[in-house]
């Protein structure tokens, strides 16, 4: 894939209110069927769905979501569903694209919490065909677990079945290989992507990434913002970098300036280069969103040019 993007800085803006000054940061994001962007951030009303011309519709979820991580889109019986992680909550809900709750994952009885293990889930997916829910406790122990359609806890990936110990597993999410359902995890503090079948047998993995933070597919690709990198793009079927764009020339995997991420207003978050993007999804036409963990939230539309 050779592409070319149009970067519409600050295509939109976070509510301003209080927490969104306090905080703010921008963590999950999605595009709906309709066109529509759903934005995930840390404030009071903090699901956020914009029309595809960047306007605000709806803000949601009063003081609910104040640690909003995690958003995956789900189809299931063609309804879209979001699911949602919260990291001061340690919530993890399914609900609907407005925001009422469908369903709850609670923290799974694993070994691992018996005596005040942390427990802080950072995003959540569900296996497309068998409706398995998986959870990745990335800011806790760093332990990624399945649940059947109901919720009911199943079994947990900690990483030595497959690439090694997972340290922080932070993003989750499925695509349909040739072979049937994909877990894909990024594995950010080991600096890898990690691919399981849907019943969580190692597959395969790319050492080709720094702080992979997320997923989101189209076709054969898949989308990964990284955290200190830019945004990659690689072949999901062979791990094969095929573009980045928005590559920073202040924060690198190597060096990251006093403040970071936390450099709003500074020179050093401008028009075509992120800072710190941590969520990342396709449109259908080929047009990338991103979103960063900064305060005051940052909201970037990649229109696809060629």
């Amino acid at each position: 894939m050779k592409a070319t993007y149009k970067w519409m800085d600050n295509w939109a803006k976070i509510p301003d209110s209080a927490t969104g000054r306090a905080n703010g940061r921008t963590h999950g994001v999605c595009v709906t069927r309709s066109g529509n962007v759903i934005v995930f951030h840390q404030a009071e009303n903090g699901l956020l769905t914009y029309d595809p011309t960047g306007r605000l519709m709806t803000a949601t979820g009063g003081s609910r979501w104040l640690g909003a991580h995690g958003l995956t889109k789900v189809v299931e019986g063609g309804v879209e569903y979001l699911w949602l992680a919260d990291q001061s909550s340690k919530e993890v809900a399914k609900v609907t694209l407005q925001g009422e709750t469908v369903q709850t994952i609670a923290r799974p009885p694993h070994a691992a919490y018996a005596q005040d293990g942390k427990y802080t889930p950072t995003w959540a997916a569900s296996n497309p065909v068998t409706g398995d829910i998986w959870v990745a406790d990335g800011y806790g122990s760093s332990l990624v677990h399945r649940h059947t359609a109901k919720g009911e806890y199943v079994s947990t990936l900690d990483g030595t079945e497959g690439a090694g110990r997972f340290k922080c597993p932070h993003g989750v999410n499925f695509t349909l290989g040739p072979s049937g359902p994909e877990l894909w995890i990024t594995d950010r503090g080991n600096r890898r992507v990690v691919v399981y079948d849907g019943n969580g047998k190692f597959q395969r993995q790319t050492t080709a990434t720094h702080s992979p933070c997320c997923f989101d597919f189209l076709g054969d690709l898949v989308v990964i913002p990284e955290l200190m990198t830019g945004v990659k793009i690689f072949n999901a079927r062979t791990l094969d970098l095929v573009g980045e764009v928005g590559a920073s020339d202040v924060v690198t995997a190597d060096k990251q300036p006093a403040g970071w991420p936390n450099l709003a207003g500074t020179p050093l978050v401008k028009p075509g280069m992120f800072s710190s993007p941590h969520g990342g999804c396709f449109a259908p036409n080929g047009d990338i969103y991103c979103v960063e963990w900064i305060v005051g939230g940052r909201i970037t539309k990649l229109q696809r040019q060629g």
